[in-house]
């Protein structure tokens, strides 16, 4: 049940090391910390090895990407393959510019990581289906990215979360929808930054990628629902949102859970 593995975020407290864009810096951290995890937010290439090491999950965030950071990406991502550390990828952009795609491409390849998780526009552009962005936002729903996510998956042996209305995750044959969340969230930059970070946090304590990557969505789209409970609108409902994060209990999350597939 998700209750059950958001208590054990809270009670393991996983250090999850974070390589992620300037946008969403103090929004992801406070999710983590909020959520129960501890968070790390380190991109010198000359330490971000070494913070692997220490990690038990590594998210890693394309969204204002230059060389340096992919550099620092690799460098983390080849290590945390070596050592056995799940890796998220969020692909923030794919298929909105030359440079955004071949970067997403090369860490798929490069760094194989666990889960990938994009909006649909995202997944599309590199699973094979026509991509398509505005800026970073999606053009798709999520259903029409479910080939695309299909197609990643199977050639990169991952496991692919697509974010939107309903969200998907792919793995394999297994697919699951994940109905929580309110049209609000989409109003505030970040959300889905918020949706790699946490994935990460589940994937550093569930039974299985597929496990964690459906998990996460569903607290954080719970949390969203509260949120927008007591938000005037999309300033408040991130503030909101990490309060709902840190009081969540698991029973609310099995009560209020809206998730079809049986993932665990």
């Amino acid at each position: 049940m998700v209750g059950a593995s958001l208590a054990r975020v809270r009670a393991e407290s996983p250090l999850v090391h974070n390589i992620t864009n300037l946008v969403v810096m103090n929004t992801t951290a406070n999710a983590l910390l909020a959520v129960g995890a501890s968070p790390v937010m380190a991109h010198a290439p000359n330490e971000v090895e070494d913070m692997v090491g220490l990690a038990r999950a590594l998210v890693l965030n394309i969204g204002t990407l230059d060389d340096a950071w992919v550099g620092a990406m690799l460098l983390a991502g080849r290590a945390a393959r070596r050592r056995g550390v799940p890796v998220v990828l969020d692909p923030v952009g794919a298929g909105a510019t030359q440079y955004r795609t071949e970067t997403a491409r090369r860490l798929l390849a490069e760094v194989a990581p666990t889960i990938v998780r994009g909006n649909a526009s995202e997944i599309r552009a590199l699973g094979g289906g026509a991509g398509g962005t505005r800026g970073v936002d999606s053009v798709h729903e999520t259903e029409a990215a479910l080939d695309a996510a299909r197609s990643l998956a199977a050639a990169h042996g991952c496991v692919v979360s697509v974010s939107g209305a309903v969200d998907l995750v792919v793995a394999g044959d297994q697919i699951a929808r994940v109905r929580n969340g309110v049209p609000l969230m989409t109003r505030v930059t970040g959300m889905g930054c918020t949706a790699s970070a946490l994935t990460g946090a589940f994937a550093a304590v569930a039974a299985s990628p597929f496990v964690a990557a459906a998990h996460a969505m569903v607290v954080l789209g719970v949390a969203g629902e509260l949120a927008a409970e007591r938000a005037a609108g999309p300033g408040s409902l991130q503030v909101e949102i990490l309060d709902a994060l840190a009081s969540l209990r698991p029973e609310d999350v099995d009560r209020r859970a809206r998730l079809e597939g049986s993932p665990g």
